[in-house]
C-alpha cells in the first residue's frame, strides 16, 4: 500500500519546480482577475442547488468559461462540494468549451485526478489518467513524459492543502502507461525519485516485473528489482518467482538456485509455479538430475508436480537423449492422471527412432493412441521411414495399412519413403507399382521419389531406365537436385561412361559427398567449362585440405580456365606453382597461358613465358615458337608474330603445318587473304602439306570478306586433293551464302553434305535455318527444323536463335510457339530465350506478357540477366509507367544483378521523365566515375530537361560532350530544342544550338536559323541571329 504523509516540494529531484503562491495557477492575469473570481464566485454558488446543470445553462456564464475558471471553481470546491456533482462539473465545463475532445492542460486534469482519489472515486480517476499521458484525445497517440505529468500532480498536491496522498495515483499512473504499451514511461515513473515518504504497491511492482519478462526487456527488469531492493519492499512468493525467472532466462541457473534459497531462508514458501521455474531452467541447461532432485523435493513438501513439471523433465530428458527416462517421465504423468499432450509423444517417438529403436517408438505410438491421442501423418511417415531404414518392409506394409484404417490418406512422403525402401532391397518392380499407384491417386511425384527411384536403378545398372525417368521427372516440371546427380555420377564412373559422368558434374552446383582426384579433376573441369572459376579454385583448396595431390590435369584445367577468363595474375601463380610440384605443363597449357597474355595485350608476358618454356627444356622449341606465334597472330599482333617467324627461321628451326596454319590466321582475321594465300603458297613449295584447318580458316577468310564464288572454288580443289572437308568447313561457306542473300546454294551446300560423308551438326542447322528466317524463304524451314529435332540437335541456342529471328520478323505467336516446343521437347530455355521474347513483347507495348514471361523465368529457376531487366525496364519506360521502372530497377540492385550502361542510361530518363533532374544527374555522375559510356537516349533527355530547368550552361556542356563522344543528335530534337528558346525570344541560345550542330556535323554548314526553328521570321531578326552565329564561327 502506497504511504505519503506530506508531499515534498517537487516531484523530481534536479526537476525545477515553482513553489510560488499557488493562486498563480488558478487565476488569470491581474488586469483579469476580479472578473474571473466573479463568474467562479457565482458558479460556486450555483453548484450548491441540485438544479444547477439548468442555472448555468440559462445564465451567460458558458460564454465566460476558460481554463483559469474551470481550475478555480474545482480548486476551491475540493472539500465542500460532492465529488460527483465537481466531477459532473468537469464534463460539462468541457462540453460547453468545446474541448472534450481535445486534450486540456495538465494542470486541470491533474487536479480532476486528486480530487477523484481523494474521494476515492479510482474507476473515474482511470480515465482522467488516460487523458493525462496520451497527447492525443483518442488516447491512440503518442504518451506525454512522465516528467510533465508528475510535476503537475506534484504542483497540484502543494495546493491542496487538505489532501493527503495514499499513492494510488501514482499506481494509477503506471499501470496507464503500461496498459498503453508504453513500458518505458511506466518504468520511468516508478524509478523517479519523487521525494515523498511512500512505498510502492507490491502488487504493481509484480506486474512491472512481470511485463518486463514477457516482453523479455531484462534490463528494465533489473531496473525495477533494485529499486525495490533500494526501498526495502517486501517480496512475495510472485516477486521471487520472477526474480528466479529472471536469472533463468539469463541463463544464471546458480544465482537462481541461490534466489530459490533465500526465499525459503526468508520464510517465504515456493509454490509450483515457482519449483516448476527452477526445474525448466535446470533441464534446459542440461541438469537433468538435479531437476528430478528438486521435483521430488516439492512432493516431500506436499506439493503437487503439474503437466508443466512432467513435461520439462521430458524434454530434459529428451535433449539429453536419454529416451528410457523420458518414457518413464510420461508414464508416471499418466499414472498420476495427467494428460501428456501430443507434442511430447511425438518428440519420444521421434527420439527413439534417431536412436534406431525403432520397436520401442512403435510401442510408444500405441500408448499414445491409448491415451486418446490421434496420430498424425507425419508421426506415421517418420515411423515408416524408421521402419524402411531397418529393412522390413513387411511392418511397413503393415504400417501403411493402418494409415488407411485410421482415415488417413497417404500422401506423396508416405509412398516416396515405401518406395525407397524397396529400391534399397533392389526391388525395382514394387517400386515403380508403388510409383504407379501414388499417380493415380493424383499425388505428384517429388524430386526425392524419383531421385530414390534413380538410385535403384543404378544401383541394378539400368542406365536405360533411368534417362527415362529423368525424361519424365523433367517433364513434369522438376528439377534434379545434388542427390540426383551425386548418384548419377557415381554410377556412371563406377560403370567408365566417363562422358556421361562429366555431363552430369556439368550441372552439378554442390555436392555432400567424398571425391577422389578424379572426382575432383572432373567436377573442376565442368566448374572451368561453366566459367565458375571460383567455385573450381574452390574445390582445389578442399582437394589440398583433404590431403590429395592435385596433378598435371587438375592445374591445366585451372589454368586454362583462369587464362580464358583474362585473369593471369592468377593463372601464372598456378603455372609457377605447377612448376613448383615438378609438373610438366603440356602444349595446351602453355598455350592457353601464352593466349592468356597475348589476348589481354601484356605482350611481355607472353615473351616472358615463352622464353621461360625454351630455358627449362618445357616444350621442343618448334612448338615453343608454335604457342607464341599462334596467341599474338590470334589476337591481332601479326608484326610480333612474324618477327617471332622469322626468328624460327634465322636459329635453322623448320617451320610446321601448325605454324603456317598461326600465321595464315592472323592475316585472315585483319582481312588480308591474298597476303594468306602467299604464306599457302609458300608453305606449299617447302614440301608442308596444308590439312584442313588451313583451308577452314582460308574459306573463313574469303567469306569475311564477301568473297562466296572463290570460298566454294576452294572447297572443290580440297575434294579434288582427296581431303575430305568437315562439318566447320560447311558451315563457314552456308553462312556465307545465307549472309548474301543466298539461300539456294546454301541448300545445295547443305544436299551435299551427307553425298560427302558429312553429317550436319546443329551449327550447319543453325545457320541454315537463320538465313531462311533472314531472307523469308521458309520452305524448306520447317523440314529442317523437324530433321534437326529428330536427330536430337536442337539445343537452346539454335531454338534462341529461332526464336529471334521470328520476333525481328514480329511473328510473336510463333516465336512464343517456339518457347512451348523447347519445354516439350525438354529442351531447357536460358535467361536469353526469355530476354530475346520479352523484349519483343515490351517493343509491341504487351508488358502483361512480359511481366508474365519474367515471373515464369523465374519460377523455372531461370535467373534473369541485366539484359533481361532492361528491357522490361524499356518497355515501362516507353510506356510511361515509371512507378514499375523505378520498383524494378530497385529489385535488380537488391538481387546483385549489376546494371550495364544502358540499363542506367534508361534510368537517367526515367528520372528526367519524373522530373527528378538531381537523381538523373547524379546517375550520370556514377557512370562517369564507372568509365561507363552514356548513351544517346540519356544525352537527350538531360539535355532537354536542364532547358527545361533554364540550366542552359550545363546543357551546351552536355552537348560539347556529345560531340567530343561522336554520338550525334538528330536534327529534330535539336530543332526542338532551337524552337523552344525561339518562342522565348532568346536568339542567343538558338545561334548557339545551331554553332554546334555545324561544329559537330550534325547539320549541313549551309542551315540557318530560319530552317532550325522552321520559318518563324516575324518573331526574331533573324538577320541579326545569322551574323552573331558567323562571328561565332
Amino acid at each position: 500500500m502506497w504511504r505519503l504523509t506530506r508531499v515534498s516540494p517537487q516531484v523530481f529531484k534536479g526537476t525545477r519546480i515553482s513553489t510560488t503562491d499557488p493562486a498563480r495557477h488558478f487565476t488569470s492575469r491581474p488586469t483579469e482577475q476580479q472578473p474571473v473570481q466573479d463568474t467562479v464566485r457565482e458558479i460556486i454558488n450555483i453548484l450548491r442547488d441540485n438544479n444547477w446543470k439548468f442555472l448555468l445553462d440559462s445564465s451567460d456564464i458558458p460564454s465566460k468559461l476558460n481554463p483559469d475558471v474551470i481550475r478555480s471553481v474545482i480548486h476551491q470546491n475540493l472539500t465542500d462540494c460532492n465529488p460527483n456533482r465537481l466531477l459532473s462539473f468537469f464534463y460539462w465545463s468541457e462540453r460547453k468549451t468545446g474541448t472534450i475532445h481535445q486534450p486540456l492542460d495538465l494542470n486541470v486534469l491533474s487536479l480532476v485526478v486528486v480530487f477523484l482519489c481523494n474521494a476515492k472515486l479510482y474507476g473515474r480517476a482511470i480515465d482522467i489518467v488516460g487523458r493525462m499521458i496520451s497527447k492525443s484525445s483518442d488516447f491512440g497517440g503518442s504518451v506525454r513524459s512522465p516528467c510533465d505529468v508528475l510535476s503537475a500532480i506534484d504542483s497540484c498536491y502543494r495546493e491542496c492543502e487538505g489532501f493527503v496522498c495514499d499513492g494510488v495515483v501514482f499506481e494509477l499512473l503506471i499501470d496507464g502507461y503500461r496498459k498503453m504499451g508504453s513500458f518505458d514511461e511506466a518504468v520511468d515513473v516508478f524509478l523517479c525519485d519523487k521525494g515523498v515518504e511512500f512505498g510502492h504497491s507490491l502488487r504493481c511492482c509484480n506486474a512491472l516485473l512481470r511485463e518486463a519478462l514477457k516482453g523479455k526487456r531484462m534490463e528494465l527488469f533489473w531496473k525495477v528489482y533494485g529499486k525495490m531492493k533500494e526501498t526495502k519492499i517486501g517480496f512475495d512468493v510472485y516477486t521471487y518467482t520472477h526474480v528466479i525467472n529472471g536469472h533463468i532466462k539469463e541463463n544464471n541457473v546458480e544465482e537462481a538456485k541461490r534466489v530459490f534459497v533465500e526465499m525459503g531462508e526468508k520464510g517465504c514458501s515456493p509454490n509450483v509455479v515457482t519449483y516448476n521455474v527452477v526445474i525448466g531452467g535446470l533441464c534446459r541447461a542440461g541438469r537433468v538430475n538435479e531437476a528430478v532432485e528438486l521435483k521430488n523435493s516439492m512432493v516431500e513438501k506436499g506439493l503437487v508436480p503439474d503437466s508443466y513439471t512432467y513435461i520439462a523433465l521430458f524434454h530434459g530428458f529428451n535433449a539429453k537423449k536419454r529416451m528410457r527416462d523420458a518414457k518413464s517421465v510420461l508414464v508416471e504423468m499418466i499414472g498420476k492422471g495427467l494428460r501428456p499432450d501430443a507434442v511430447a509423444f511425438y518428440a519420444l517417438i521421434d527420439g527413439f527412432l534417431k536412436k534406431g529403436d525403432v520397436e520401442e517408438a512403435l510401442k510408444v505410438k500405441d500408448e499414445m493412441i491409448a491415451c486418446g491421442n490421434q496420430v498424425n501423418l507425419f508421426t506415421y511417415n517418420n515411423l515408416l521411414n524408421g521402419v524402411c531404414e531397418s529393412g522390413n518392409m513387411n511392418k511397413a506394409r503393415a504400417l501403411m495399412n493402418e494409415i488407411i484404417r485410421m482415415g488417413m490418406q497417404p500422401n506423396a512422403g508416405t509412398y516416396t519413403l515405401l518406395i525407397e525402401g524397396y529400391c534399397k532391397r533392389r526391388d525395382m518392380i514394387i517400386a515403380f507399382e508403388l510409383l504407379d499407384e501414388m499417380k493415380k491417386k493424383n499425388l505428384a511425384p517429388t524430386v526425392v521419389t524419383y531421385g530414390m527411384i534413380i538410385d535403384g536403378l543404378c544401383q541394378c545398372g539400368k542406365f536405360q531406365q533411368v534417362n527415362a525417368v529423368l525424361e519424365e521427372m523433367i517433364s513434369g516440371g522438376l528439377k534434379p537436385n545434388g542427390f540426383i546427380y551425386s548418384t548419377l555420377f557415381w554410377a556412371y564412373s563406377k560403370e567408365d561412361k566417363f562422358e556421361e559422368a562429366r555431363k552430369v558434374l556439368e550441372l552439378i552446383k554442390k555436392e555432400g559427398i567424398t571425391l577422389d582426384v578424379y572426382c575432383y579433376n572432373t567436377l573442376i573441369r565442368g566448374l572451368c567449362k561453366a566459367k565458375r572459376m571460383e567455385e573450381a579454385r574452390t574445390y582445389l583448396d578442399e582437394m589440398l585440405r583433404r590431403g590429395l595431390t592435385p596433378n598435371i590435369y587438375t592445374y591445366g584445367t585451372i589454368i586454362l580456365g583462369y587464362s580464358k577468363a583474362g585473369q593471369m595474375q592468377i593463372a601464372d601463380r598456378y603455372f609457377n606453382d605447377m612448376l613448383g610440384r615438378g609438373l610438366v605443363p603440356n602444349d595446351e597449357v602453355c598455350s592457353s597461358v601464352v593466349d592468356g597474355h597475348c589476348k589481354k595485350g601484356n605482350i611481355a608476358e607472353s615473351f616472358s613465358t615463352f622464353r621461360c618454356m625454351l630455358a627449362q627444356g618445357i616444350l621442343s622449341e618448334v612448338k615453343a615458337y608454335n604457342v607464341l606465334i599462334n596467341g599474338l597472330s590470334r589476337y591481332g599482333k601479326l608484326k610480333e608474330a612474324l618477327g617471332l617467324f622469322s626468328e624460327l627461321l634465322e636459329k635453322g628451326l623448320f617451320p610446321d603445318v601448325y605454324t603456317y596454319n598461326s600465321i595464315i590466321t592472323g592475316f585472315c582475321k585483319r582481312g588480308d587473304v591474298d597476303k594468306a594465300f602467299q604464306f599457302h603458297e609458300e608453305m606449299c613449295k617447302k614440301g608442308i602439306d596444308p590439312n584442313m584447318v588451313t583451308y577452314n580458316v582460308l574459306i573463313a577468310g574469303l567469306c569475311k570478306v564477301g568473297d562466296a564464288e572463290k570460298a566454294k572454288n576452294l572447297l572443290n580443289s580440297i575434294l579434288e586433293r582427296g581431303l575430305i572437308p568437315n562439318s566447320a568447313t560447311y558451315a563457314t561457306l552456308i553462312d556465307c551464302y545465307c549472309k548474301s542473300g543466298n539461300v539456294t546454294e546454301a541448300f545445295h551446300l547443305f544436299d551435299e553434305m551427307p553425298q560427302r560423308g558429312v553429317q550436319p551438326d546443329r551449327v550447319v542447322y543453325n545457320v541454315l535455318l537463320t538465313g531462311c528466317y533472314t531472307e523469308k524463304k521458309l520452305e524448306r524451314a520447317p523440314e529442317l527444323f523437324k530433321d534437326m529435332l529428330q536427330k536430337g540437335l536442337a539445343s537452346t541456342s539454335f531454338f534462341n536463335t529461332l526464336i529471334e529471328c521470328m520476333c525481328k520478323s514480329n511473328k510473336l505467336e510463333e516465336a512464343y510457339g517456339l518457347l512451348e516446343a523447347m519445354l516439350a521437347k525438354q529442351v531447357m530455355p536460358d535467361h536469353v530465350t526469355y530476354s530475346i521474347l520479352m523484349d519483343a513483347y515490351c517493343k509491341v507495348h504487351n508488358m502483361e506478357k512480359a511481366k508474365e514471361l519474367f515471373l515464369e523465368m523465374q519460377a523455372k529457376n531461370v535467373m534473369p540477366s541485366t539484359v533481361t531487366y532492361t528491357s522490361l525496364l524499356n518497355g515501362y519506360n516507353n510506356m510511361g509507367n515509371l512507378s514499375e521502372v523505378f520498383a524494378l530497377f530497385e529489385e535488380m540492385v537488391a538481387k546483385g544483378i549489376e546494371p550495364d550502361k544502358v540499363t542506367y542510361s534508361l534510368m537517367i530518363d526515367a528520372y528526367c521523365k519524373e522530373g527528378n533532374l538531381m537523381e538523373a544527374l547524379k546517375l550520370r555522375d556514377f557512370m562517369l566515375e564507372k568509365g561507363m559510356r552514356i548513351r544517346l537516349p540519356a544525352y537527350r533527355a538531360l539535355i532537354t530537361a536542364l532547358c527545361g530547368k533554364e540550366e542552359f550552361s550545363e546543357a551546351f556542356r552536355l552537348l560539347d560532350q556529345m560531340g567530343e563522344d561522336g554520338l550525334s543528335l538528330s536534327s529534330r530534337s535539336c530543332k526542338s530544342i532551337a524552337r523552344r528558346f525561339f518562342r522565348e525570344g532568346n536568339t542567343d541560345r538558338v545561334a548557339q544550338v545551331l554553332e554546334r550542330m555545324t561544329r559537330y556535323g550534325w547539320v549541313a554548314n549551309s542551315i540557318s536559323i530560319a530552317d532550325l526553328v522552321d520559318g518563324n521570321k516575324n518573331c526574331l531578326d533573324l538577320e541579326d541571329s545569322n551574323n552573331l552565329i558567323k562571328q561565332m564561327v
